[in-house]
């Protein structure tokens, strides 16, 4: 698993206090939630100082962003090897819409925990982009796992139909909204029907992502 390095000063799983810097922030940032949520906070919890915490990431924010990288790393993982002997293509597209809307089919890793990086990403990667300095960290390659999940959705999109003019925005619109039907359905349920539960959820974005790409008017 592999991150941009621009994300972090010092490679986190490099060491055992990395490692625990990386692996007690995401359970911390899962709990309080990135308002809450500081680096002496997480120094006191670890029992290190808060200038040690700093020598591995800027802020709070890169640690953040370093946790999105790292669930659609893990996300790419999943959808690689879920879809290896696969060469249906509409089957291969199934596994990334479910692996979009249910989280990770591994849910198991050494290094962190891939269903506390899904509740993060639902519920605070969002804080991460919507940010000044958004253009300057894509210039710097910041978001390239979203990008490397995304643009493999879109090429299937595209191979299934060539002619279709927007894999790419269709792509990453399903990636976002499913992300926040998530967040819809536990924290504003009148924005979403109450039947609509993981299964009826995944039944939605394939009918929307299959006719569109099918042209149905």
């Amino acid at each position: 698993m592999e991150v941009h390095d621009k994300l972090y000063l010092k490679e986190p799983f490099s060491s055992e206090l990395g490692s625990s810097i990386v692996q007690e922030g995401a359970a911390l940032v899962r709990d309080l939630g990135m308002e809450h949520f500081t680096f002496k906070k997480l120094a006191m919890h670890i029992g290190v100082t808060e200038a040690a915490v700093y020598r591995y990431f800027e802020n709070k924010h890169m640690l953040l962003l370093y946790l999105t990288a790292w669930y659609w790393a893990w996300m790419e993982v999943n959808f690689v090897y879920s879809t290896a002997n696969l060469t249906d293509k509409r089957s291969r597209l199934s596994i990334a819409l479910k692996l979009m809307v249910n989280g990770p089919l591994f849910t198991k890793n050494i290094h962190l925990n891939p269903g506390d990086l899904r509740s993060i990403v639902i519920n605070e990667s969002l804080k991460g982009y919507l940010t000044k300095t958004v253009d300057t960290e894509h210039e710097n390659g910041v978001f390239a796992q979203v990008y490397s999940f995304g643009e493999r959705v879109s090429e299937l999109i595209f191979e299934i139909n060539p002619t279709y003019p927007y894999p790419k925005t269709l792509a990453y619109t399903v990636m976002e909204s499913s992300l926040l039907h998530a967040f819809n359905a536990k924290h504003l349920p009148g924005m979403t029907e109450q039947s609509l539960d993981s299964e009826n959820c995944l039944v939605f974005f394939e009918e929307l992502i299959l006719k569109a790409i099918s042209n149905e008017k």
